[in-house]
């Protein structure tokens, strides 16, 4: 099909619905998205940026290789991915999620301890922590994760009055931890589980700053699974819902707040809405600067180097690759103290230089990325789709290098 290479991805993926039949109804209802999102791809009204939906069309139109849609014939074949990502900690967060007793008689914590709401919100906000300071965190929040569950859920069971709705409060914070150290890997009904749970936590402890935080959460979610319009919604709404409780509320409440403000901006960023995307990225920085300037939340990590790491998200996912890239020249990463949050701006970092065509370039920050947070890296999709194009069509003299790079992140083909 098209050996000229001249059709657009858009032209591709209509020629491929109508050689099978299908409907654009019938397509973008097995891709999880509206006729009208179809219809702008394939009018070319629309770029499809998101990986995430290009396999899911790729799936969706019977194809072993995405080069039918992106027609680029010219490196290694792009197999439309069968399965998901995995980690060998997920069987155990799974039956700890899932295995939920039925029953309501009071269970006793890991151990025999009797429930102290105090001591088990410390062990999460340690657990958060290491969840942004560890190289591996994955694994490491991955193991800590079954008994927190376990140990959170009999707290709430057997509490009651102001206990149970710290208890609560703690719950909703572990499924949040949860759903950042399953993301990627998680079969889709265990992210929708952990969503709801955080977020019904949080509301049965009636507590506006958890449920904002929870709702970030579920925005988080929401957006990776391509449902940006909800996603959207859920974290204006949950601002709308905190903003009357920020006066003389601690820190912290202005800190979730802000954060689902930086949420907005990167979500609507993605869909090209620029106007939208830098007024609440200003909202953000608003925030900010209300704040102390050594402030960072403990699980979102807002404070000042967040927003200014999200300046570089927003002009990256805007296809604003020169403006990404001038905002990084101006950032001292070290002031961010999550290994987690670092990786992921040189990863964003990495994605603008691909954009201008600079691979070498790409090549030597994802370098930096990977050694900053090596399971960052090799579990965000978007870092993988880096790693791939790099390997693919990397520059002859550092082919082997992006080769290494790929094989340690786990794409030793393209994904």
């Amino acid at each position: 099909m098209d050996p000229s290479g001249e059709l657009s991805p858009g032209e591709r993926i209509r020629m491929l619905r109508e050689s099978r039949g299908l409907s654009r109804e019938a397509l973008a209802q097995m891709c999880g998205r509206g006729v009208d999102w179809l219809k702008k791809i394939e009018l070319g009204e629309r770029e499809l940026r998101s990986h995430t939906l290009l396999v899911r069309l790729g799936a969706a139109l019977q194809l072993s290789d995405l080069s039918a849609i992106t027609g680029l014939t010219d490196g290694p074949a792009q197999p439309v991915p069968t399965g998901r990502l995995s980690h060998p900690g997920l069987p155990d967060v799974w039956a700890a999620v899932m295995n939920r007793p039925l029953s309501l008689t009071l269970t006793a914590p890991t151990g025999g301890r009797p429930a102290d709401p105090a001591v088990l919100q410390g062990r999460v906000d340690q657990s958060w922590a290491l969840w942004h300071t560890s190289e591996h965190n994955r694994s490491e929040v991955g193991a800590l994760l079954p008994d927190l569950i376990r140990d959170g859920e009999a707290a709430v069971r057997s509490l009651d009055g102001e206990q149970r709705r710290a208890a609560l409060v703690a719950l909703s914070d572990v499924y949040r931890l949860t759903g950042q150290a399953t993301a990627y890997v998680a079969p889709a009904e265990l992210a929708w589980v952990v969503a709801d749970r955080a977020l019904t936590a949080a509301q049965e402890a009636d507590r506006p700053d958890a449920i904002a935080a929870a709702a970030w959460n579920l925005g988080n979610i929401l957006r990776e699974t391509s449902y940006p319009e909800e996603a959207l919604r859920v974290v204006v709404e949950a601002a709308d819902l905190i903003r009357p409780h920020l006066d003389g509320a601690p820190d912290d409440w202005r800190g979730v707040y802000g954060a689902l403000q930086l949420h907005a901006a990167v979500t609507v960023a993605r869909d090209g809405r620029e106007g939208d995307a830098w007024r609440y990225w200003d909202k953000g920085d608003q925030v900010a600067k209300s704040l102390p300037a050594s402030y960072v939340h403990p699980s979102t990590v807002f404070g000042r180097a967040n927003v200014d790491f999200h300046a570089v998200s927003v002009a990256t996912d805007l296809r604003k690759a020169q403006r990404a890239i001038g905002l990084a020249d101006d950032i001292d990463p070290d002031v961010m103290p999550s290994r987690e949050r670092r990786a992921r701006l040189w990863v964003e970092v990495a994605r603008g230089h691909l954009q201008r065509g600079d691979r070498t370039a790409a090549l030597h920050v994802m370098r930096m990325a990977y050694e900053i947070g090596a399971e960052t890296v090799a579990y965000t999709p978007s870092a993988r789709s880096v790693a791939a194009d790099l390997w693919r069509h990397a520059p002859r003299a550092m082919r082997a290098d992006a080769s290494r790079l790929a094989e340690a992140i786990g794409v030793p083909t393209a994904v």
